[in-house]
């Protein structure tokens, strides 16, 4: 098979889309059951001819969850729409100072409500707005009707049809994260039913629904383990053997975690879910984890085997080496640490990627950058990488030291010389791939991770920063900016990906796993640290010397939550992961972003400047003895709280209702069986 899905524009199986006419108001939002006719191709006809038939697998391809929103647009999938927000705004690592998002305006505030509007939005990821349910259909389309394709061999419908799975497994785990329990659908129907019982089901007739179509599919065998040589160029972004193993290690992380499986529910109140199974296991169930345990073994025993898949090994010990292999790992498309990749093709003003078009502009300073792009990393998640070596970053030890001015890069002044000379970069390198921080260079060498040029500035009143830190309000208004999945200019008209599955989440996965079911720490602090080794980090027993890692239970999981929030930024991974493990004193806990002040000789002492320096001292002919001619080195530091888009958490507690999102309305009152989520 053949089907080129590298760059799908919306949804590429134009002909096709017309099986889903929106004609029937009461089942499953607009057009989960309508039955065929309605556009230029019947179902009839698309099953008559392989090439439609591929076509039409594309189209679903098309509509999986996508987390890099590229489009204005009200149409479904949802997740391509940035007046939405990202989820990963609504952690501890990320907020969003753009206001008109739904993230910034319904959740920081506390004001979501099941409620939605004319265009079926509600929440951020709208139970009727994001294709979930016209994708399943469509999968179970496939399964039923693929024989009837004539021309097309019976390993290509294998293949067909355990692609279908594995796309029906993955559009229900992302709503499960959402949700919890949900209905089960099992055949496409035709439209033409009197009648149809589809009640939500438990958490756990989810779960195992899930598990179901990923062991069809993995026992099959008919999905390729990996996609390499020429047939990688058209075939990549398709579900493999190592996708499916590497899913099911996801489903059952989230199942197995204390939000459904623990000794009583994640709510307790007015609406009690003690005898609610929709969003709770009943109680708790160890062998969960014993299962993810096995699952991750599983994967992993296939993957020595098989070969292919390996985190990238840097090719030197320099920091701009460690950057370059992190980097290669996600961006790359041929990378052998993406498990599975989501893609979009170009569909933004000026030929642009959408995401780098408003996430960082055609300036290699991003200073066209769109307000609505303005996911900021919170200090709280800049203090979560350590020190170059993989010690801690403690801020109050730092400041004792007097290390603060160079938690960043350290540099020598020389003299003559205007810019800080021996530039080292003394933080973990995945911290520079993720965020820009005061003092780094902002030229990115593609073809060697070297950084160059001018430094960032994002002091009070600097170059780049401006008043955004002093204002607590812009694309720096933590006094930091997101930086992951853009890579400076480098991506400039390039093709978008995101990647659904990182091998480097199955490695701390399997971490995980290990410690829950009370195998051997070292062997789970093994993994970890093959996750760290390929950016330079020392183990995490040398480096927390004063945590007793291999014995103690509650810091090695920190540390590895930890892990998994340097790693996969903007993998959508940190926020469910406090939900997972019901961190209410972590959402509630404010949040803050660091005001950084130049500060410059005066006499025998030092006064704070505003001023830039680069723009306005930099080549511009001052004199050596001029207290403006040498970079910045020396700055004043406060940690101070968000307070735009002050989360209302932060002040009132987190009520467990938010744990998982309302069902609309709507749906709740067409009496299909869709029972509402707690608190809502």
């Amino acid at each position: 098979m053949k089907l080129n899905i590298k760059y799908i524009i919306g949804v590429t199986a134009v002909a096709t889309l017309g099986m889903v006419s929106c004609t029937d108001e009461i089942k499953f939002g607009n057009s989960f059951l309508e039955k065929a006719p309605g556009g230029t191709v019947t179902a009839d006809e698309v099953f008559s001819n392989p090439e439609y038939t591929r076509n039409f697998l594309a189209s679903i391809y098309a509509t999986q969850y996508y987390n890099l929103p590229t489009n204005s647009t009200n149409a479904a999938p949802q997740c391509q729409n940035y007046w939405k927000g990202m989820p990963d705004a609504l952690g501890d690592d990320f907020h969003i100072f753009f206001n008109n998002t739904t993230v910034f305006s319904k959740y920081y505030n506390g004001s979501l409500t099941s409620a939605i509007d004319g265009n079926k939005n509600g929440n951020i990821y709208p139970y009727t707005n994001e294709f979930v349910w016209e994708n399943v259909r469509h999968c179970w389309m496939l399964i039923e009707r693929i024989n009837e394709v004539p021309d097309m061999s019976d390993a290509e419908k294998a293949r067909i049809v355990d692609e279908a799975r594995c796309l029906m497994a993955y559009t229900y785990f992302i709503a499960f994260r959402w949700y919890g329990g949900l209905p089960v659908i099992r055949q496409s129907f035709t439209g033409a039913e009197s009648s149809y019982d589809l009640p939500r089901r438990s958490v756990e007739s989810t779960v195992n629904f899930m598990l179901e179509l990923l062991d069809t599919a993995i026992a099959n065998k008919a999905l390729p383990w990996a996609y390499t040589g020429a047939e990688a160029q058209s075939e990549t972004g398709h579900w493999t053997l190592a996708g499916a193993m590497a899913l099911k290690c996801k489903v059952l992380a989230f199942a197995a975690s204390p939000l459904f499986n623990d000794s009583q529910p994640y709510y307790q109140g007015k609406y009690t879910l003690e005898a609610d199974t929709c969003a709770w296991y009943g109680g708790s169930k160890p062998e969960l984890w014993t299962k993810l345990k096995t699952a991750c073994d599983d994967f992993f025993t296939q993957m020595r085997s098989q070969g292919h898949y390996q985190l990238i090994k840097p090719t030197g010990n320099t920091q701009e080496d460690y950057r370059y292999a992190y980097r290669s790992g996600y961006i790359l498309e041929n990378s052998t640490e993406i498990l599975h990749s989501v893609r979009r093709s170009k569909n933004a003003s000026g030929n642009d990627y959408g995401w780098f078009n408003l996430g960082f502009g055609s300036e290699v300073d991003g200073s066209k950058t769109n307000d609505r792009y303005a996911y900021c990393p919170t200090q709280e998640y800049i203090e979560m990488f350590p020190w170059a070596d993989g010690s801690p970053f403690d801020w109050e030890k730092a400041e004792k030291e007097g290390r603060l001015d160079n938690m960043f890069i350290q540099g020598d002044t020389v003299k003559g010389k205007q810019q800080l000379q021996n530039i080292r970069y003394t933080r973990d390198p995945r911290l520079y791939e993720t965020a820009v921080v005061n003092g780094a260079r902002q030229a990115v060498n593609w073809g060697d991770g070297r950084a160059s040029g001018n430094n960032w500035e994002t002091w009070v009143g600097g170059t780049n920063a401006k008043q955004n830190p002093k204002t607590n309000s812009g694309i720096y208004a933590t006094g930091y900016r997101m930086l992951k999945y853009l890579v400076g200019s480098v991506m400039n008209r390039k093709f978008p990906q995101w990647n659904a599955i990182m091998l480097s989440d199955i490695y701390l996965t399997y971490a995980e796993a290990i410690v829950q079911t009370g195998g051997s720490f070292t062997e789970a602090i093994d993994y970890v640290d093959a996750v760290r080794a390929r950016v330079g980090l020392k183990g995490l027993v040398e480096c927390n010397p004063d945590k007793d890692l291999t014995s103690n239970k509650e810091n090695l999981l920190a540390e590895i939550m930890r892990e998994r929030a340097c790693d996969l930024a903007f993998q959508n991974e940190r926020y469910f992961d406090l939900i997972r493990y019901k961190r209410a004193d972590l959402l509630e806990r404010p949040l803050h972003g660091l005001r950084i002040y130049r500060l410059v000789k005066n006499g025998n002492g030092w006064v704070r400047s505003e001023d830039q320096w680069y723009n306005k001292s930099f080549n511009k002919g001052l004199a050596e003895d001029d207290p403006n001619f040498y970079e910045p080195s020396h700055f004043d530091f406060e940690r101070f709280q968000i307070t735009t888009g002050s989360r209302t958490w932060w002040s009132g507690g987190f009520d467990p209702k938010w744990y998982l999102q309302p069902f609309p309305i709507t749906e709740v009152n067409k009496n299909y069986g869709l029972v509402q989520n707690a608190g809502w």
